[in-house]
């Protein structure tokens, strides 16, 4: 059997457990679902050698990484009695009019490598606590970190078929995600990864009418003012620039800082990058993806920006539009710098980009925080803490280049239910005809 062969049988069992699935009551599938945490929690130190293989991933990493997919997965089993409808009062006497929620059938949760564990566990939860069957297809780079997932769903008891995993090389993967999106068994589709990418399974999707939610790629600014507390806003930065080598979605990646404390604050921000070690920043990836973010770098500084540090933790001061590190993702430790007259350009400076996923302002006034924080072009916005926040009950998306629809919590129950009207009629009909 062929890995498009594969995938079709996949997407054939989650049709086949989709109806005694649907049909188990929400404590049953909030016990099990609870049951697959704790055993995701169990299986560390296999998630801790499989991610170190894998994704050169350091161990903190992958702990963190089996930490937050436990909660995921928790959340998701929190959510299964909160599924609820509302009647709406009708004109029609007698009339008992519904809005239920129902699940809506195979699920395809498309996973991508940088957080595999986090972001396969998120890919799933979710739809399962809302009753529907999935499918994971994990990520060519880290097929078997992500297949440990699946392994230990099973292993907390979930019935056969309910969760499925789909594995394929990478010459493969444009074939099997097809087949995957096209199966009439699949509903809807839920994907994490790059733009490019994104817009290929939207498309396709769209094909067929499916429903989509997009996480995408991201290029996050961290505005600080000039009263903001530039202690506190070094270390937001530092933390949202550098961790897991910059390889986040909601990763810091434009520092945009108002001229009166441009100079002190790039003076704190670079002997904080200096004192990092490359144990504490971590591993790219692969050998290409260093070799791209040196390209951004090198591009930057041919075009007149400053390079200020020389270690793991990279900082490029005077980054402008005409360097591919102003608009390009770098998903790497490298962080670029552009300093603005004042609150008015660094508001304009953050919206220049067709990203929209996370952003960051940092500031004194809580007022003027919220004010700056509603004008910028992003899904998720903190005032005084980083880009690189994530809470499972939160809701968490984009927009623009970043994608559209959201995860987490009770936004999570709209992307993965239908919502449906049903009537009672309680007295006899009246008709014009």
């Amino acid at each position: 059997m062929n890995d498009v062969s594969r995938a079709k049988a996949a997407a054939e069992a989650a049709a086949a457990a989709f109806p005694a699935w649907s049909a188990l009551g929400p404590n049953s599938r909030r016990s099990l679902l609870n049951a697959a945490a704790d055993a995701l929690e169990a299986r560390a130190e296999s998630f801790v050698a499989a991610m170190r293989e894998e994704l050169r991933a350091s161990e903190p990493w992958a702990r963190f990484n089996v930490a937050l997919g436990a909660e995921m997965v928790r959340e998701a089993a929190a959510l299964t009695t909160q599924i609820t409808g509302e009647v709406i009062p009708s004109d029609k006497p007698g009339l008992l009019s519904l809005a239920l929620r129902e699940p809506v059938g195979v699920i395809l949760g498309i996973a991508p490598w940088n957080a595999p564990v986090i972001l396969g566990c998120r890919a799933i939860a979710t739809p399962l606590a809302c009753g529907n069957t999935v499918i994971l297809k994990a990520s060519e780079r880290c097929p078997r970190t992500q297949s440990l997932i699946v392994e230990t769903f099973a292993a907390a008891g979930f019935p056969d078929g309910v969760v499925n995993l789909v594995t394929n090389p990478p010459d493969q993967a444009a074939d099997v995600v097809g087949a995957l999106i096209d199966h009439p068994a699949v509903r809807r589709i839920n994907f994490t990864g790059s733009t490019a990418v994104g817009k290929i399974v939207a498309k396709r999707a769209a094909e067929q009418l499916k429903p989509v939610l997009l996480e995408l790629g991201g290029k996050a600014p961290l505005i600080v003012l000039e009263d903001a507390d530039l202690d506190e806003a070094v270390k937001a930065a530092a933390f949202g620039a550098f961790m897991n080598a910059g390889q986040i979605c909601m990763s810091t990646e434009r520092i945009i800082l108002v001229d009166a404390i441009a100079d002190a604050f790039v003076e704190k921000l670079a002997a904080k990058a200096a004192s990092m070690p490359a144990p504490a920043v971590g591993e790219q990836v692969d050998d290409e993806a260093a070799s791209n973010v040196a390209d951004l770098i090198e591009d930057a500084v041919a075009k007149g920006a400053r390079r200020l540090t020389t270690g793991a933790a990279v900082l490029v001061d005077g980054i402008a539009p005409g360097m591919k590190l102003y608009h390009d993702e770098s998903f790497g430790p490298v962080v670029g710098i552009i300093r603005v007259a004042g609150e008015e350009e660094a508001v304009a400076t953050a919206n220049d980009n067709a990203y929209g996923l996370a952003a960051s302002v940092f500031t004194g006034d809580a007022a003027r925080g919220l004010r700056v924080a509603r004008r910028i072009r992003s899904g998720i916005c903190h005032i005084n803490g980083p880009t690189v926040q994530d809470e499972p009950q939160m809701p968490f998306g984009g927009s623009g280049a970043s994608g559209y629809g959201r995860f987490g919590g009770k936004a999570g129950i709209d992307a993965f239910t239908e919502l449906r009207w049903i009537t009672i009629a309680g007295e006899p009909g009246h008709y014009p005809i």
